[in-house]
């Protein structure tokens, strides 16, 4: 299979990849930078509750490229060597649900969390359970079978249940777009193309609410902004992970 850049397909208002070759921006100047990876669902994170905030002139976007990594990320930015990063007041800090309250609570702008304490809990219940969601089905995706596993369906039903839970809206915790929508966001978006490809599975099959909540997201620019072709995105996965 042909190598596919993800830079030929990212939107022209956005910074090139930064490369092996490529020098460092001034760093600890007192600008905060947002270090992400345009084909990583983690850093898209950070990157959808950065737009969601209105920082983009607050908060610089730094792309890595991480099939070419500049030594002087690790040496001197993010010793893990892997994106998400912030550097912000002089530190950097990582990990991907961190930051996404760390910028919510840290910077301005409009608040990713409701101020109803009972929304607030269930917040930090399905943040603590996406890893849960995110890996039966990643290893669905990336096995030999042809059928996503029990695990896999099993972890979209789970989705299905927690957008029950509130009727006052389409999002995760009713109305309003949250924290908990931004961490779902990228991996459902990936998961959706990926399994109708690679799987022939419709992950919205019976599953009205996740249909509705994919079709809300649609219309959040803060999310459409960060997106990639889904094309980009497939041709990534197969490569990286050797599929057919």
């Amino acid at each position: 299979m042909a190598s596919v850049s993800p830079d030929n397909f990212v939107k022209k208002s956005l910074p090139p990849s930064l490369t092996s070759a490529s020098a460092p921006p001034s760093l600890f100047d007192g600008t905060s930078r947002l270090y992400v990876a345009y084909t990583c669902p983690f850093a898209q994170r950070t990157w959808i509750a950065r737009n969601y905030k209105g920082l983009q002139d607050k908060i610089k976007l730094i792309a890595i490229d991480l099939g070419d990594r500049p030594a002087w990320y690790n040496e001197k930015v993010y010793p893990e060597n892997k994106v998400p990063s912030l550097e912000h007041n002089n530190e950097v800090k990582g990990e991907s649900l961190n930051l996404i309250k760390y910028i919510d609570t840290h910077f301005e702008g409009p608040s990713l969390l409701p101020e109803d304490p009972a929304k607030q809990a269930f917040a930090e219940e399905l943040l603590a359970y996406s890893d849960s969601f995110i890996d039966p089905v990643f290893s669905s995706i990336v096995s030999k079978g042809e059928n996503i596993s029990a695990d896999g369906v099993a972890a979209f039903d789970k989705l299905e249940e927690f957008l029950i839970k509130f009727e006052d809206g389409p999002f995760f915790l009713g109305r309003d777009f949250s924290l908990v929508d931004v961490a779902y966001a990228p991996f459902v978006e990936r998961y959706q193309f990926l399994l109708s490809d690679l799987k022939k599975y419709d992950i919205t099959n019976g599953r009205p609410k996740l249909t509705s909540w994919i079709e809300e997201l649609k219309k959040i620019e803060a999310y459409t902004t960060t997106n990639l072709d889904p094309q980009v995105i497939l041709a990534h996965t197969k490569k990286k992970y050797g599929l057919a």
